[in-house]
């Protein structure tokens, strides 16, 4: 059985006054983080981090497609995402606008890559704000901590499909 060895490794980088860079390696192939990252019943199992409830995960996936995720925390708080697809490779790449609906006006490109490693494999999200305030201010929300842990919520669900095959095999 696969176990997840990464927990809270993701590394969180600056790499210019509007982008903030998340890379997180993983303990199952690419495939599979793939999936959990587009299937609405497994985004439900890992978006919260831990800190509620999704209510919605509403995945159209396919280039000008929309999504929205909307958890409810325990205090009855909702926080709501959504953006547009802008290009998809299967496994690979998602690129796509995201919007924090209760800051409209700082929508972001994410670019979301799928890769191999040895042993498993790796996520690179890349989010382009269009100003640094709005980098700033996604930076200072305090999204690292919930980051880290839907990270590992994520592999949790790629590390269940993976032992699901592995016991049909």
């Amino acid at each position: 059985m696969a176990t997840l060895v990464n927990k809270h490794s993701a590394v969180v980088t600056l790499p210019t006054d509007t982008q903030i860079q998340i890379n997180r390696d993983f303990n199952v192939p690419k495939e599979l983080v793939y999936r959990a990252w587009t299937t609405p019943e497994l985004v439900k199992r890992w978006w919260s981090a831990g800190h509620g409830t999704v209510t919605i995960a509403d995945i159209d996936l396919q280039v000008g497609g929309m999504w929205r995720w909307v958890t409810v925390t325990e205090t009855g708080f909702e926080v709501a995402f959504h953006g547009v697809y802008q290009q998809l490779t299967p496994n690979e790449l998602i690129v796509c606008t995201e919007v924090y609906e209760a800051m409209p006006d700082g929508e972001a490109l994410n670019t979301i890559t799928f890769s191999d490693r040895d042993g498993g494999s790796s996520l690179t999200l890349l989010v382009q704000h269009s100003c640094q305030e709005h980098r700033d201010g996604h930076v200072n929300s305090g999204m690292e901590a919930g980051m880290q842990s839907a990270l590992d919520m994520l592999e949790s669900a790629a590390l269940e499909l993976l032992e699901a095959s592995t016991i049909k095999a």
